[in-house]
């Protein structure tokens, strides 16, 4: 209705974002996926309950791996660079920063991946009648997963 003063608050539009591979320096991607984390249920019944349903408790925390999207761009081997880091069972861990951004460019929403460590790389498919951008991905594992609204 004409003259209603609505409340200034909105969602976040999600293609506002950026990442840090575990160093101060931000990379644009343009895809990020799997952000999750569950929890498996246990359960559990014990022998004289007079319910007969088992009753449900939290268990072991569970993370997915995260896939991101990036165009390739001249001289920006960052990804292979960052994948041979992980030869000969030396792995080097970093803390992978995922930030979802408002409208002046501040983080409103924080995904940190921790002790992350790339799993695959996916380099861009090559067609000659195509005109479509090269885009690689990189898979990351990692272990935990912390969400935070700074």
């Amino acid at each position: 209705m004409a003259g209603e003063v609505q409340d200034n608050v909105w969602p976040l539009p999600k293609f506002y974002f950026s990442v840090q591979l575990g160093d101060d320096a931000s990379i644009n991607f343009q895809e990020v996926n799997g952000l999750e984390s569950e929890t498996k249920p246990i359960e559990y019944r014990h022998g004289n309950s007079p319910v007969f349903y088992p009753i449900k408790m939290p268990g072991l925390g569970r993370v997915g791996n995260v896939t991101m999207r990036k165009g390739i761009f001249v001289n920006d081997a960052r990804f292979w660079t960052y994948y041979n880091e992980i030869k000969m069972n030396t792995i080097k861990r970093r803390t992978v920063v995922v930030n979802l951004l408002d409208e002046t460019g501040a983080p409103k929403m924080v995904w940190t991946l921790n002790n992350a460590w790339p799993t695959k790389i996916t380099g861009t498919d090559l067609k000659s009648e195509g005109n479509e951008v090269a885009v690689e991905s990189i898979e990351l594992a990692f272990e935990t997963l912390t969400v935070s609204a700074p």
